[in-house]
């Protein structure tokens, strides 16, 4: 049940910010769902939240690139936090700016292979320079997201966890 709640709300946050460009939460939301419920929630938690927000945004070929993307994002998250990469506030942050251009590279890649033509190296480069300022601005979101609800959500997760003994990991 959390990883529906979380994957609802990441979709919702997503709707929500759709006014401000690349300012989303589902990457904070899908790191905190795979630091406090395990890397596989992580990962439904990133993949649903697009699927179900492009449902508002519209479905198409890309939906599949994000939510992999996005399923990648909490899937790493709590991989790192498995491994005690996440404990310094350093490197959350760190984790959810680089999470951010990662999901960035991925759905660059999709309209590099779908529409750049001819596939050349410097059409490639153009392509992902262009996206450059805005995976930027997604990265920082995420960040900034990530210091807002890492220790509250955080903490009220695994006391669910702990109170309905939810393990999962």
């Amino acid at each position: 049940m959390p990883t529906a709640v979380l994957a609802a709300t990441a979709a919702a946050g997503r709707v929500l910010f759709a006014p401000i460009p690349d300012v989303k939460p589902v990457s904070a939301i899908a790191i905190v769902a795979g630091a406090a419920l395990g890397r596989r929630s992580g990962f439904v938690v990133g993949a649903v939240a697009a699927l179900v927000s492009n449902l508002f945004f519209g479905q198409g070929s890309w939906t599949p690139w994000q939510m992999y993307a996005w399923g990648l994002v909490g899937y790493l998250g709590g991989v790192l936090s498995d491994r005690g990469a996440l404990e310094h506030a350093w490197a959350l942050y760190a984790w959810g700016f680089v999470s951010a251009l990662m999901y960035g590279a991925i759905l660059n890649g999709y309209y590099v292979l779908g529409f750049v033509r001819p596939l050349t190296w410097p059409a490639v480069a153009a392509a992902y320079a262009a996206g450059a300022p805005l995976d930027i601005v997604h990265g920082i979101a995420t960040a900034g997201f990530l210091a807002v609800i890492w220790l509250p959500w955080g903490r009220a997760i695994r006391r669910v966890v702990a109170k309905y003994d939810l393990a999962t990991r």
